[in-house]
């Protein structure tokens, strides 16, 4: 057993060995591999850098993509601003070399025990050589890369110049570079009058950007603010005092809308694109030389820019954005705010509706655009939805509830289809969801985060291309600084609608263009099809957000107006978003025709069914012309009846009863018959009333002649010559006030 148990420790020893041998090999490889790595001086002096962006022409875009354009040197920084970067980032940053072994060990530790890259245990040095020199991959090579330009960077430069160059460079969200331009946006003002509370803030942020963004996430930048705070105040930094008068204070952000931060430019949303696929920062992709070729095409932008231009947004934020359908690009851009649009996510309201809630009942073929739907009071697994103004319709067609925007239509659809079955439909189109959505108020937009514009375009793009879907990209492809390429945009479609169904659809939103809530473009003489969209504020007038989604062939057109910081608006998707819309398609006089495929058919329906019965039901060969109505239909789902109604007329059912010695004679009455009634025979002479184009109750008072009578009516239907018919109905009463025989005889065919 001993010998045993010394041979296991023999073993481990040797094996732990050769292990380490292995690493110190491998490690010995890559640190001689890197060691040669030159530090360029020039990234870490040069007061700006830039971007390059071109247009589909190869065209440079003259937009703001610029970066440290606003420089401020170490001696114009307060004391608050450099010690709450050192408390919070680097607290032995003036007594190390660039290295921080015990730091390292500590995240060493700390990554093991969570079993991942979480910590990097970075100096302000190794930050600054990692935001100038490097990408943001965690691998082994490029951190001993960043080591050794590290020890070379502290070889060359004083600590003061490394730290002046650090808060110069560093990103703190909202298209900022270094501290002078955050402090400019943030608080409008130089970073040299920066108060204690702002310098904790800025030094805050940029452990994560859009976490702790005091814009977009203002509770935990303010929680971040003050570990800075508490750090600068143990470091004895600040005093108690201070520290207790800075905790309690609020964020205080003045944001600068005046500045050119233009985080809502086609430029900018292009470099933020890039940044997603080289997956790295905008500075490393100014520093690398990468030139950005992007699909913006001049004439689409200026028109783009035109149709805002004429219509009062009033100081609201809004955004455009077209998307040419065939290539899947992003061809024109505008977004004014002092939010990033294109990150931002708001409810659609009813521009869900067709991607959400219509299109998939099409293609389940549960649906017709002639289908009838009842639109009542209703409750649906808890959830009661309103309509716009408490009114209800009654029976109305699912193209009317679409084009007219009736919100409890819309529901009942979307419980047809079934929530994950929907949803799963919206998430091929590019639509994300929350674990949260999953109640019939997604059927009206009731997203928990809701969509971005880009998303929401994109997915009205694919009604444009038959039903299949790719996302819209603004970057065609991306060269290196000798111009070879590392990226091209390759759209791959994917079905997501029958080309039938999808069809259907478009058609449906052609008549809200033409008559419904989109009406406004009714006059453009343009194929096209539109969805408008309002979310309101809590039951008051006011609302939050107002689209309008409209497509041709070719192109596809988003505009939103609302508020990022949800300050109310008085505008509606009909309105203001509809007629930029309008403006937009009135200036690019795009003529293109949206395709209609052969398995889209074209069938009368009868009228007096909708109207009787709310069945779709074909007219048959007797149906008069004035009875029916021209309704599109996919070959997969017709409708499986046809009109008995005028090949037999319908019993009229007279009734009569005898009241104060008069003879009172009621039957209900259809339009598409004519009624004659006659005392005791059918004699002209003998002719009572002739009732036509009445629907409904009908109700005759007739004196009684004699002590009994017969009344006699007439029912004929000669619309059609081929089959003219006439049918008999007879009450017999006697001169009373008690109707003793109310004796109805049996009808008779006279043809």
């Amino acid at each position: 057993m001993k010998k045993f148990v010394k041979v296991s420790a023999i073993t481990f020893l040797i094996s732990l060995c050769v292990i380490f041998l292995s690493l110190g090999i491998y490690f010995g490889c890559i640190w001689f591999s890197c060691s040669k790595i030159q530090l360029d001086k020039s990234k870490l002096t040069s007061p700006s850098l830039a971007i390059e962006v071109f247009d589909a022409n190869n065209r440079t875009i003259k937009e703001e993509n610029m970066f440290n354009t606003s420089y401020i040197k170490i001696s114009a920084m307060p004391e608050n601003l450099k010690d709450a970067f050192i408390s919070i980032e680097d607290k032995t940053f003036y007594s190390h070399n660039g290295i921080n072994p015990k730091r390292i060990a500590k995240a060493v530790a700390n990554n093991l025990k969570s079993m991942n890259l979480k910590e990097g245990a970075s100096t302000i040095s190794q930050q600054l050589i990692k935001n100038t020199h490097l990408s943001s991959e965690k691998t082994l090579k490029r951190k001993v890369k960043e080591v050794i330009l590290t020890r070379k960077l502290e070889k060359e430069f004083s600590k003061d110049e490394i730290l002046e160059q650090y808060l110069n460079c560093i990103y703190f969200g909202s298209n900022c570079y270094g501290v002078e331009r955050a402090s400019n946006f943030y608080f409008s003002k130089s970073a040299h009058d920066l108060t204690l509370e702002d310098c904790a803030t800025l030094a805050g942020i940029i452990k994560s950007p859009a976490k702790y963004s005091p814009v977009s996430n203002s509770q935990n930048c303010i929680k971040r603010r003050n570990l800075v705070l508490s750090e600068m105040q143990k470091d004895g930094k600040i005093s108690m005092q201070d520290y207790m008068k800075a905790k309690e204070s609020e964020l205080n952000l003045n944001l600068n809308k005046k500045t050119k931060n233009k985080l809502n430019s086609y430029s900018q949303s292009a470099i933020e694109e890039a940044m997603e696929i080289l997956k790295m920062p905008a500075k490393s992709i100014a520093l690398a030389g990468y030139q950005i070729h992007t699909y913006q095409n001049k004439t689409t932008q200026e028109n783009l820019e035109n149709a805002f231009a004429n219509v009062d947004t009033g100081e609201n934020d809004y955004s455009g954005i077209v998307i040419n359908n065939s290539k899947h690009a992003v061809e024109g851009f505008v977004g004014k705010s002092a939010y990033r649009i294109l990150s931002s996510r708001r409810q659609p309201g009813s521009c869900i509706k067709p991607i959400l809630v219509y299109a998939p009942a099409l293609n389940e073929d549960l649906i017709s655009p002639s289908t009838q739907l009842l639109d009542e009071a209703t409750t649906i697994s808890g959830y009661t939805p309103k309509n716009v103004g408490g009114k209800y319709n009654g029976y109305i067609s699912a193209r009317e509830a679409l084009s007219r925007s009736i919100n409890i239509p819309a529901v009942k659809v979307l419980s047809y289809v079934g929530i994950d079955k929907a949803k799963g439909y919206a998430e091929r189109l590019g639509i994300e969801f929350d674990q949260g959505d999953d109640n019939y108020a997604l059927a009206l937009g009731g997203m928990r985060y809701g969509v971005t514009i880009k998303d929401l375009a994109g997915a009205y793009s694919s009604f444009a291309c038959n039903g299949n879907y790719a996302s819209a990209k603004f970057i065609s492809y991306i060269t290196d600084k000798n111009d070879k390429l590392v990226y091209v945009h390759k759209p791959e479609e994917k079905r997501v609608f029958r080309e039938d169904s999808n069809y259907l659809l478009t058609d449906m939103l052609r008549t809200s263009a033409k008559s419904g809530t989109a009406r406004k473009l009714s006059d453009l003489g343009l194929d096209i099809a539109s969805k408008t969209g309002t979310v309101g504020k809590g039951g008051s007038k006011e609302n939050l957000d107002a689209w309008n989604m409209s497509y041709t062939k070719a192109q596809t057109c988003g505009i939103w107006i609302g508020n990022l910081d949800n300050t109310p608006i008085s505008i509606v998707g009909g309105g203001a978003p509809t007629q930029i819309a309008k403006n937009y398609f009135s200036l690019s006089q795009d003529k293109s025709t949206l395709d209609k495929p052969s398995s889209i058919v074209s069938l009368p329906i009868d009228t007096t069914e909708l109207e009787d019965n709310h069945k779709v039901v074909l007219a048959n060969s007797f149906t008069p012309e004035r009875y029916t109505k021209q309704e599109i239909f996919s070959r997969f789902n017709l409708p499986s009846e046809i009109s008995t109604k005028f090949t037999q007329i319908q019993d009229p059912q007279l009734k009569g009863f005898v009241k104060e010695q008069k003879a009172n004679l009621t039957f209900n009455a259809k339009d598409y018959y004519e009624y004659k009634l006659y005392r005791e025979s059918v004699n002209p002479s003998n002719l009572i009333s002739t009732i036509s184009n009445k629907n409904g109750k009908q109700t005759i008072e007739s004196d009684m002649i004699k002590n009994r009578e017969k009344f006699i009516l007439v029912t004929t239907f000669a619309g059609n010559i081929v089959n003219s018919q006439e049918l008999t109905s007879l009450v017999d009463l006697i001169k009373s006030n008690i109707s003793l025989p109310k004796t109805q005889l049996a009808g008779k065919w006279y043809v």
